[in-house]
């Protein structure tokens, strides 16, 4: 496997970074009140009105680097299930990670509220329970990993969960109030204290999925392979998968169910630069940056004054999606 990057893919890497700091200008002053571009970089610089200021600072800048890190955090755990599970289609929302990762947040946000402090901890374990499950049930000892029993996994997984999400809905329907907009996948009131609490883990998870980078790219190339070249592919995909369920996990914690971004953003990442992860993954972190803000953006001005949350701009333009992939031969 030859080592070099050819040019024009670096090119386009570097296109989509300039893309993300322009959505990121713009997204800044779009809202309520309106900036344009040069007053948007005149009140990042600290030159701005003091209305400005606290508008940017306060509300439109922490939101904005809130979706920068969960649209790569989320990006980056589907391009390593899709390489664990050797299945395009495999999405940490399909396969039921996030509604495992869901379902212990919520537990803790509605019956042990006074337990906040462990709800990251908890989202990585219930999204580590789904992965195992969804593993267990589509893995055969002859055949090994099916794509059609990935995703039929995930859709059983999925409901059982989604059941326990309901219950918990209806035995706490007094305290539900406060955590709609999480489980809509909402970035709404999102402030600079949770992005600084976000940061450090996604910071890990990027570095980890990183380091990944030659172990997603034998599982790629096939088990045969991965066999001849003496790799044990059993710690090669638990491996994998814990970085991808903590990355998964951590990001269903901070702004709750937030679908397809790891299905579309790896497959958009896959037609422009091609299916080596030594450029797809960088590729795709950035993608998925940019996914999620576009999706915030359109759902906090496009019905202004009211707000649709990202969890919901997604699933209406993931779900068509996923249909078009599987028409075209996804599965």
């Amino acid at each position: 496997m030859t080592q070099h990057i050819p040019n024009r893919k670096a090119a386009l890497l570097v296109t989509a970074c300039i893309m993300l700091v322009v959505a990121v200008l713009l997204s800044i002053g779009l809202g309520s009140v309106r900036l344009t571009l040069a007053e948007t970089i005149e009140t990042i610089l600290g030159h701005g009105d003091a209305a400005s200021q606290t508008i940017l600072w306060d509300i439109r800048i922490p939101r904005v680097f809130l979706a920068l890190l969960i649209g790569a955090n989320l990006a980056a755990s589907g391009a390593l299930l899709q390489a664990v599970m050797q299945n395009p289609l495999a999405d940490p929302g399909l396969t039921g990670v996030s509604s495992g990762a869901a379902v212990t947040v919520l537990f803790i946000m509605l019956v042990v509220p006074d337990y906040s402090y462990l709800i990251p901890l908890a989202a990585i374990i219930g999204g580590g329970v789904a992965a195992g499950m969804v593993y267990s049930m589509a893995w055969k000892k002859q055949g090994g990993l099916a794509p059609v029993r990935i995703i039929l996994s995930g859709v059983a997984v999925n409901a059982v969960f989604g059941g326990a999400i309901g219950l918990l809905s209806i035995l706490y329907s007094d305290k539900l109030p406060g955590a709609l907009q999480w489980m809509n996948g909402s970035l709404s009131g999102k402030g600079m204290g949770d992005v600084m609490m976000m940061l450090p883990y996604s910071i890990v998870g990027w570095v980890a999925a990183l380091l990944s980078i030659r172990q997603a790219n034998i599982l790629r190339l096939g088990e045969q392979v991965a066999h001849n070249l003496g790799q044990n592919l059993h710690r090669l995909r638990f491996s994998l998968s814990i970085i991808a369920v903590y990355l998964a996990a951590v990001s269903v914690s901070t702004v709750g169910l937030v679908g397809f971004i790891g299905l579309v953003v790896p497959h958009m990442a896959r037609m422009l630069v091609g299916s080596d992860y030594r450029l797809s993954l960088p590729f795709s972190l950035v993608l998925g940056s940019l996914v999620l803000l576009v999706a915030d953006t359109f759902g906090r001005t496009a019905f202004a004054p009211l707000e649709i949350p990202a969890g919901i701009v997604m699933a209406i333009v993931g779900g068509p999606y996923f249909l078009y992939l599987m028409r075209k031969g996804g599965i």
